[in-house]
């Protein structure tokens, strides 16, 4: 592939959630960062009513119709694809036809929103090259529906969001019922994020994922016939300790995890603005026990890392990060100490599984980045 062939290249970040798992779609505040790992899509107009995709790391190449959008769902490669081109023009967008390269960093099954990341860069190609301003935002919600109503995850709104409107070296605060947002500096001083990948695999719409979801709102319908409630994320922890009779055993967890979770959230957005990565660390090694314990998503191997990681003298906290049932850990570690960490965390782990893991290299970046390549 040759890129100046191209008329633009469009990026999607994909994302790390320091904090905040698994209330997006409860209507809770999320801590998320978008990641230099990303979707990157080159695009150009055909003049057809076709869309060509291809890919640099596959040999396939898949056509779709314009007109014929919905009929993609059981592709193997350009499903994600098709269902974001469909959730575009069903928000009312113009669409034409184009050929469209796409090359992913982001792993698949990390658990850091690789499909995101495609869903985003494909909306944003297909805007850029009708002609059409977007706004992010916008982007996020159409891909949210790509994802939920093509892809069959009843997914929150977490990823994409951060996949679109990430910010370079900031975290985000974001309101996932209101979709308001406060960016926050990620400043680490003398630590670092390190993200490991279990090299397990995940697939949300074959895990419990969907499952999970179902849990939280039976807890919701049951919470609110004493609460005065819109979601999940508004019952207090003080409010969940009064009512939480009316639900029963893995709900009652379900629950307890979400509210709790919530409050960690707000802990967490106040510890770093202070610059207090210890409270931090803490309140990410609490998230993962409650996530292991309650929610019950984790599973042995981001179990082993997470404990091979909060053994090392210079992690002060660590968690799952993403839905889980596979996928990464992130851990707040000293940075005279990350080499030794890193070092540690992959032994004992290939000692414990039988395989290592995959530990990344990335930086806080923006979402969304579009580039004219050429001008006609």
């Amino acid at each position: 592939m040759n890129e100046k062939d191209y008329d633009y290249k469009v990026t999607a970040a994909g994302r790390v959630n320091i904090i905040g798992e698994h209330i997006d779609y409860c209507g809770g505040k999320v801590f998320p960062a978008a990641l230099s790992l990303c979707n990157t899509v080159y695009v150009r107009a055909n003049g057809t009513d076709k869309i060509n995709l291809s890919w640099t790391t596959l040999d396939d190449k898949v056509t779709l119709g314009l007109s014929e959008l919905g009929s993609y769902r059981n592709l193997r490669y350009g499903n994600y694809q098709a269902g974001s081109a469909l959730a575009w023009k069903n928000a009312g967008h113009k669409l034409v036809g184009c050929d469209m390269v796409q090359s992913c960093s982001v792993p698949f099954g990390s658990g850091l929103s690789s499909s995101a990341a495609i869903e985003v860069s494909t909306i944003a190609a297909l805007a850029t090259v009708a002609g059409e301003s977007f706004d992010p935002v916008e982007v996020a919600l159409a891909a949210q529906r790509a994802e939920c109503d093509y892809a069959g995850v009843n997914c929150g709104i977490m990823d994409q969001y951060s996949s679109a409107c990430g910010k370079k070296d900031c975290a985000i605060l974001l309101d996932c019922k209101t979709l308001e947002r406060e960016y926050v500096p990620l400043v680490l001083g003398d630590c670092a994020l390190v993200i490991v990948n279990c090299n397990k695999p995940h697939n949300l719409a074959e895990s419990k994922y969907n499952e999970r979801r179902a849990e939280t709102e039976e807890a919701f319908k049951a919470l609110k016939t004493k609460l005065d409630i819109s979601c999940l994320a508004d019952v207090t922890t003080a409010e969940f300790g009064k009512y939480s009779y009316l639900l029963g055993g893995k709900v009652r967890d379900r629950a307890r995890h979400v509210v709790e979770e919530c409050d960690r959230v707000e802990k967490a957005a106040e510890a770093m603005k202070k610059g207090d990565l210890v409270t931090l660390g803490n309140l990410l090694t609490t998230s993962h026990k409650s996530l292991k314990e309650l929610y019950e998503v984790t599973g042995k191997e981001l179990d082993a890392l997470f404990f091979a990681a909060i053994a090392h003298p210079a992690c002060l906290g660590s968690r799952m990060t993403g839905a889980g049932f596979g996928g990464c850990t992130i851990s707040i570690v000293k940075k005279d100490g990350a080499e030794d960490f890193k070092e540690y965390v992959t032994g004992r782990y290939e000692k414990e599984t039988g395989y290592a893991p995959r530990i990344f290299d990335a930086s806080i970046a923006d979402g969304i980045t579009v580039t004219e390549i050429n001008r006609r």
